[in-house]
C-alpha cells in the first residue's frame, strides 16, 4: 500500500498514513487521462463564435452587372463569399461543444490522476486544514511551509468559506471540495493538498 506523510498547517510532520491502493496505487491510464481532460476542456467552451453568411451581410441586393454580354462571370450579388465584404461560406456558428463520458471512465480518470500525484510525490496530506479567519497570509504561510507555493490545489471535505476566500487572492491557487474534484485541476496543479477529512471521504466514495 502507498504511504504519505501527514503534516499540520505549519509544515510539521505529524505522522504517516496508508492510502487505499485501489485509488492511489493503480497504474495511471494515460489514454483515459487524455480523454477526460479533452472532455473537460470541450465542456468549458462557450461556443459563441459566429460569422455572417451572405444572407446576413448588409447590402448586395442589386445585381452588379447584367447576366450576359459583359465578358465577366455572371454574378447575382456583391455579398457572395468570393467578393470582398461578402459573407463567409461554411463559417462557424454558435454551437455546444458539450459531450458526456461514461461514469466509469470519469472515475478511472480521477483515480489515475490521484495515483499519478502519489507516484510523483505531489500529494500532500494535511491534518487540521481549516481557516479560522479571512486572512490570505494564513494560507500563504501554510503553502510556504509545505513547499507548495506554485499552482497548488487545496481539497477539503466540505466548503470552508474562510479558506476559499483566503486562498482566492493567491495567484495560481485553487480550492475544491471532494464532490467537485476533477481530473483536469489535479493534473494542472503542481501540488494537491488534501485534508485528512477529504482523504477519508475520497476513500469512502471511490473505494
Amino acid at each position: 500500500m502507498p504511504k504519505v506523510t501527514v503534516y499540520d498547517m505549519t509544515g510539521k510532520n505529524v505522522g504517516e498514513r496508508e492510502l487505499n491502493e485501489s485509488i492511489f496505487g493503480i497504474e495511471p491510464n494515460k489514454s483515459v487521462l487524455h480523454d477526460v481532460v479533452k472532455n473537460y476542456l470541450a465542456n468549458q467552451r462557450q461556443g459563441t463564435q459566429s460569422t455572417l453568411t451572405r444572407t446576413e451581410v448588409s447590402g448586395g441586393g442589386k445585381k452588379p452587372w447584367k447576366q450576359k454580354g459583359t465578358g465577366h462571370a455572371r454574378q447575382g450579388s456583391t455579398r457572395s463569399p468570393q467578393w470582398r465584404h461578402g459573407g463567409v461560406a461554411l463559417g462557424p456558428k454558435p454551437r455546444s461543444y458539450n459531450y458526456t463520458l461514461n461514469k466509469k471512465v470519469r472515475v478511472l480518470g480521477i483515480k489515475s490522476a490521484l495515483s499519478a500525484k502519489v507516484l510523483e510525490n505531489e500529494l500532500v496530506l494535511v491534518q487540521g486544514l481549516a481557516a479560522t479567519e479571512y486572512k490570505t497570509k494564513t494560507v500563504v504561510d501554510m503553502l510556504k511551509a509545505l513547499n507548495a507555493e506554485r499552482k497548488p490545489l487545496i481539497v477539503t471535505a466540505t466548503v470552508d468559506k474562510m479558506l476559499v476566500k483566503s486562498a482566492s487572492n493567491i495567484k495560481g491557487a485553487k480550492t475544491a471540495v471532494v464532490t467537485s474534484l476533477n481530473t483536469y485541476d489535479m493534473l494542472n496543479a503542481n501540488k494537491v493538498i488534501l485534508s485528512v477529512e477529504a482523504l477519508d471521504k475520497l476513500e469512502e466514495v471511490y473505494a
